[in-house]
């Protein structure tokens, strides 16, 4: 298939809004099962061959959650060979709600999720074991959703390569709904005003890298970058054709919209400009030593 194939927002927002909250439900589960990690790295899932993993988490039993997106199905699996799976199609998010619940009582898997909400959402009050509003699943727009997922994670990967310093993971966040990588200068960053899950994730000065399919703000699928915190002057940096600096609030995102990289001669060079730009504008106007940290495709060895 094509690099970087279309999914217009409008197009699947009905589903982009299931998808989004089924993803929560699981989300909820990785969360209270997984070792804690800094900077919240335990919490996201991963990109897999199939569709997306909480990964291995638990340890009486030690057990994953898979959301296969190509026969769009709930997998809850333990190390132990037993397995419970449910259908993800015609499924409201109650529904895979209630499915989850049972499933993990089957497997003697102790973690309540009964009462679990959406995080951030319009319907934040509502629990999802009430939501029968969110029904909607097209097939072949979810499974495009995991490939346009799985691409942008290769790219972010290679992008990883190019950086010898403390990176995350390339994972995809539940609770915003986007896929990034992020890194760090460790320059310690103090916060005494926000809340413990911000002043965790913004620990450290960092520049973050990703890419999200869309929302009711900012409707149209986009690969992004920020700088946090933001150093002074930095939306006056150039940014590739075809890319801008976004306000919002006080700070800037840099932005390439999505059909802007799939029209270029090639997408895969187009986002990868557009990263490394918005990398060396945050990077540089924060002081980081960008020659020092750099290296080329993923090697360090001073040999070589």
């Amino acid at each position: 298939m094509e690099l970087f194939p279309p999914i217009p927002y409008a197009g699947w927002a009905d589903t982009l809004a299931t998808v989004h909250r089924v993803a929560q439900v699981v989300g909820r589960v990785r969360l209270l099962a997984s070792p804690r990690r800094n900077h919240w790295w335990n919490v996201p899932f991963h990109v897999t061959g199939r569709g997306i993993t909480t990964r291995p988490m638990g340890l009486d039993p030690t057990f994953a959650i898979d959301l296969d997106l190509v026969d769009h199905r709930l997998d809850v699996t333990t190390v132990d060979g037993r397995r419970v799976s449910t259908s993800l199609l015609r499924r409201s998010v109650a529904d895979v709600h209630a499915d989850l619940v049972a499933a993990l009582s089957t497997l003697s898997i102790d973690v309540d999720i009964a009462g679990a909400r959406p995080f951030d959402l319009p319907d934040a009050d509502r629990p999802f074991a009430e939501d029968t509003e969110h029904a909607s699943w097209d097939p072949v727009a979810v499974t495009r959703y995991w490939q346009v997922l799985s691409q942008v994670n290769i790219v972010l990967e290679e992008f990883a390569g190019r950086f010898s310093g403390k990176t995350s993971p390339v994972h995809h966040f539940w609770h915003t709904f986007d896929i990034a990588l992020t890194r760090f200068s460790d320059r310690v960053v103090h916060q005494p005003d926000a809340d413990p899950v911000t002043r965790e994730a913004y620990s450290r000065e960092v520049v973050s890298s990703g890419f999200w399919f869309g929302d009711p703000t900012y409707p149209d699928p986009a690969f992004y970058s920020y700088t946090a915190p933001e150093p002074a002057g930095l939306e006056t940096e150039p940014l590739p054709e075809g890319a801008t600096w976004l306000a919002r609030g006080a700070s800037h995102l840099a932005v390439l919209p999505y059909d802007v990289a799939r029209s270029a001669p090639d997408p895969r060079a187009a986002v990868l400009a557009f990263y490394e730009a918005a990398y060396t504008a945050g990077a540089s106007r924060a002081g980081w030593d960008v020659a020092g940290l750099a290296c080329t495709d993923g090697v360090t060895d001073p040999t070589r």
